[in-house]
């Protein structure tokens, strides 16, 4: 009579715990480098100034987007002259979307989180503003 189970040899054995265990290991490493860079909450802090826009646009993903026109100037590069500092955000809670688009032109204060990436349906920017710290009306009088 014939056997039909048959033993795998040494060399398969060890070949697949091998394969195995690099999948594994594989697996891990791509996780936490996707959460590194999209979920890890690189920094945060508070940013204000005048609002300039907040909209609610994209193509698939249907993101808030705002800027902030801060106070103070700079120049991007030397000699080309001077422009106000600009602070691009995303916001992913509609309840603070409803709220700035209410209040454009006033001076606001906001709460922000930075990631290393962007993801399409969070926003186009790695600042996503999660809190509104303050709102009054902007000053006329700058200088």
């Amino acid at each position: 009579m014939k056997s039909t189970d048959q033993v795998p040899s040494k060399g398969t054995s060890t070949f697949r715990k091998f394969l195995n265990w690099f999948i594994l290991i594989a697996f891990l490493s791509v996780s936490g480098i996707v959460y590194a860079k999209y979920y890890f909450v690189f920094g945060d802090g508070v940013k204000s100034g005048v609002l300039n826009f907040a909209v609610k646009k994209g193509n698939i993903f249907k993101t808030y987007e705002g800027k902030l026109i801060q106070d103070g100037i700079r120049t991007p590069q030397a000699g080309t002259g001077l422009t106000s500092n600009e602070f691009e955000f995303s916001i992913e809670d509609q309840a603070i979307y409803d709220s700035l688009s209410r209040n454009s032109g006033k001076y606001i204060e906001l709460h922000y989180k930075e990631y290393h990436g962007v993801l399409p349906w969070r926003g186009n920017t790695r600042y996503i503003v999660d809190e509104i710290i303050a709102i009054r009306e902007a000053s006329t009088s700058r200088f």
